[in-house]
């Protein structure tokens, strides 16, 4: 790859617009603040209990994960109900499913992948991933999904395997997993700051589940005031935690989250959130914030690990798609940005074409249908109007989906965005919102070609490093020159997730495989973070994980909005995954099949 002079291997920013997350303001929360001294006290109390939360046996966090399935399933019920009521949906909607997958149903799956892995050190001292193996290349790399029965029913046709950085050989990838369970691998006790995202319900308990079963720290989880209500039921879900003092969760803005931050006892931070959250914690804010990052001269000493926004890309590769194809494909692509309301850090921002490709416009016209036929979505996350009017102001051709009143923020779709430009707002920004755009590369050659030139685009003019999905049809498969060029393409985008045939959602949903940027990006120009959550095979040194779905899903993706019987099915996901109980999987597949 090229290395532009910023050193980040990016396009250097322009200075039309700082790149990034659009700024995002502080949501009035509903929860009052955390008094200082109360988040003191929860801090002494978990320095007190980190000792005795490393000395906790192999036993006694199995036994522990019971619990907090059992505890989670309760709590779901009214964990949902609360998360729809902020996200302003109807009762009667398809959507209200959508927070039992991205929040309980989530984190069972995390607890039940943690629990596992933990059975397999118990009995042979070390995690059992299916398979590992060493590449052509000398990678090694780790399948990971499908891991057993569950993975087959809840991931139907869907396989993932997690590579680990090149310097990597087999015997220190087999020696690391699971570190802190191996003889003189348990770190200080220590205390780490868990910052939880405002968007997605199951991020903060996973973020926190990561920092305790993998790197051994105790966590004070504070809440996003933008979903801060969720609280009680994430300390009801996680209850077992917080009664034996490992966890604690508190409330408030910037000033309580600054002062955990700089905090003598917490040892580490993470976040989820924007890459200018980062920036102000790890730089400060102000002309001496600016200053601090300009001369990448950090006002924090210990560990910070985030995971932030991605401009995400879709890769289209040509190939002879059939009218149901293009339906297909064109709903597919509308619900990566449709869902949660466009709110996600993986929604689709950039739909990559080639131009010379006789189905382009079809598939666009497929997209506008099904963002046509979306239900409109409350705007619930502070300052999204702002965001999409900066959208719309920037580009002309842009097409809007849904009713445009005062407090509506509807489904926009900006098609033929100049790809040469070094500086253009929907390539360097994202704008966590109901937005996304289109580009149409010339690539005068063959689709072999076309497909180099995209991944040298998205590596190199697409802000962040997240995720990103290639769509290619199996008949294209069969050119081995094009074969051969997705294969180089899987390789060579420098993602922390990239998936062929299915949203990178896919990959947030698999508790085996990892989920953050791509490794590399120094604080100063972070991108989407540092460091990898999930991870339920607690593998050190990861590149990136790659994804591979069907051409056709097998049964319509739960993460569809529309899902006709999403509210029904979600709730048995969940007791499934937290109770084993076969009794609910015929209904449970024949939910999904009529969805």
């Amino acid at each position: 790859m090229t290395t532009s002079v910023d050193g980040t291997g990016r396009t250097p920013h322009g200075a039309d617009h700082e790149a990034g997350t659009l700024v995002i303001p502080e949501a009035t929360g509903r929860i009052p603040a955390t008094p200082l001294p109360e988040v003191d006290a929860a801090i002494a109390t978990l320095a007190e209990r980190a000792p005795a939360w490393s000395a906790t046996s192999v036993r006694t966090r199995i036994e522990l994960l019971d619990d907090l399935l059992a505890a989670t399933l309760e709590a779901a019920p009214g964990w949902t109900l609360t998360a729809a009521e902020l996200k302003g949906l109807a009762s009667d909607s398809p959507t209200m499913g959508e927070d039992w997958i991205n929040g309980p149903v989530s984190v069972l799956a995390g607890l039940r992948a943690l629990r596992r892995t933990l059975q397999q050190i118990e009995e042979t001292g070390e995690p059992q991933p299916p398979a590992m193996e060493v590449a052509e290349n000398g990678q090694v790399r780790v399948q990971v999904a499908p891991a057993d029965v569950v993975d087959r029913v809840m991931l139907p046709g869907i396989s993932a395997e997690v590579r680990l950085q090149q310097h990597v050989g087999l015997e220190e990838a087999r020696a690391t997993m699971g570190r802190i369970y191996r003889p003189g691998g348990k770190p200080e006790p220590a205390v780490s700051l868990v910052l939880g995202a405002g968007n997605v319900s199951s991020i903060a308990p996973l973020d926190a589940l990561t920092q305790l079963f993998q790197h051994d720290r105790v966590v004070i989880l504070k809440m996003n005031p933008v979903n801060e209500a969720l609280g009680p039921h994430l300390a009801e879900a996680l209850e077992p935690l917080v009664a034996r003092g490992f966890l604690r969760i508190v409330y408030g803005g910037a000033e309580v989250g600054q002062h955990i931050v700089d905090h003598d006892d917490v040892a580490a931070v993470h976040l989820t959130g924007s890459d200018k959250t980062h920036d102000a914690i790890v730089f400060g804010s102000g002309e001496e914030g600016a200053r601090r990052k300009a001369e990448a001269s950090p006002r924090v000493d210990k560990e910070v690990t985030a995971e932030l926004g991605n401009v995400t890309p879709i890769i289209v590769v040509p190939g002879p798609w059939s009218d149901r194809d293009i339906a297909m494909r064109g709903r597919h692509i509308a619900a990566m940005l449709t869902n949660n309301a466009g709110f996600n850090c993986i929604a689709a921002r950039v739909i990559v074409q080639h131009r010379a490709w006789n189905r382009r416009r079809a598939l666009l016209d497929a997209i506008r249908d099904a963002l046509r036929a979306s239900e409109p979505r409350h705007p619930y996350y502070p300052g999204a109007r702002d965001r999409w009017q900066r959208f719309l102001a920037a580009y002309g051709q842009s097409e809007v989906f849904g009713p445009e009143g005062e407090d509506e923020v509807p489904f926009t779709l900006i098609p033929e965005i100049d790809p040469e430009s070094d500086d253009d707002l929907a390539l360097t920004t994202e704008a966590f919102c109901g937005v996304m755009g289109e580009v149409a590369l010339e690539a005068p050659r063959s689709v072999a070609d076309y497909i180099d030139e995209a991944v040298e685009f998205c590596n190199q003019r697409l802000w962040g490093t997240l995720a990103a999905t290639i769509l290619v049809h199996p008949a294209s498969l069969r050119d081995p020159l094009v074969a051969e060029a997705v294969e180089r393409a899987v390789d060579r985008l420098e993602y922390g997730a990239v998936v062929v045939n299915d949203w990178a959602a896919a990959v947030y949903g698999m508790p085996t495989a990892t989920w953050g940027a791509y490794p590399g990006a120094p604080a100063e120009d972070i991108q989407s973070g540092r460091g990898v959550v999930h991870n339920a095979y607690l593998l050190e040194d990861v590149e990136k994980t790659v994804c591979r779905a069907p051409w056709r899903p097998l049964s319509t993706p739960v993460w569809y909005p529309d899902h006709r019987t999403l509210p029904r099915l979600a709730p048995l996901a969940a007791r499934f995954l937290a109770t084993d109980d076969v009794k609910v999987l015929p209904r449970l597949l024949a939910l999904g099949a009529r969805g």
